[in-house]
């Protein structure tokens, strides 16, 4: 979905309600792609807005990594999360597996990023796939996952593009 007015979203990227395999997101950067893409795949800029341990990721098919969060007993989710990178196109898409370490948690997911360019700015899409629409907590993991991407993840990226243009000083 996205939330900057005056750049709706595609509407054939709208979230189908029938479909509990995905989470779609439709977010508008008013910053360049090539902008949006150092946010996505620079370490020092991911440890602004995602996980802990993505300061380990590298832009290189095949690597792997670990990130850390808050467990979630009602999920199944143990709070670690092995990624390998599947896939990229400088400033156009990365993908990119991720599965808990958890033997008790089956989910097996794909996050892929991509960008368009929208005027001054970027359309990003995520769609996160892989959800078991059987399995209720996958169900939920989905249900708190889709509202977290939506929300504090965009709202995170935001800043941290915002946070670009003004870096800090060591005195702040």
């Amino acid at each position: 979905m996205s939330t900057d007015p005056g750049h709706g979203p595609d509407p054939a990227f709208e979230p189908p309600e029938d479909d509990l395999t995905v989470i779609r997101v439709d977010q508008y950067f008013p910053h360049p792609p090539a902008k949006v893409w150092r946010a996505l795949t620079e370490p020092d800029l991911l440890v602004q807005w995602q996980m802990q341990g993505v300061e380990a990721f590298r832009l290189e098919v095949g690597h792997r990594y670990t990130m850390t969060s808050v467990p979630r007993p009602n999920t199944d989710f143990s709070g670690t999360v092995e990624a390998e990178v599947l896939a990229y196109a400088p400033e156009r898409m990365l993908s990119v597996r991720w599965r808990d370490v958890s033997p008790a948690n089956s989910a097996d997911w794909t996050v892929t990023w991509s960008l368009e360019q929208e005027g001054r700015g970027t359309r990003l899409f995520l769609v996160h796939e892989g959800f078991d629409p059987d399995d209720p907590a996958q169900l939920m993991a989905r249900k708190i996952m889709g509202g977290g991407w939506r929300t504090h993840v965009m709202r995170s990226l935001g800043h941290a593009l915002e946070r670009m243009d003004h870096p800090r000083t060591s005195q702040e």
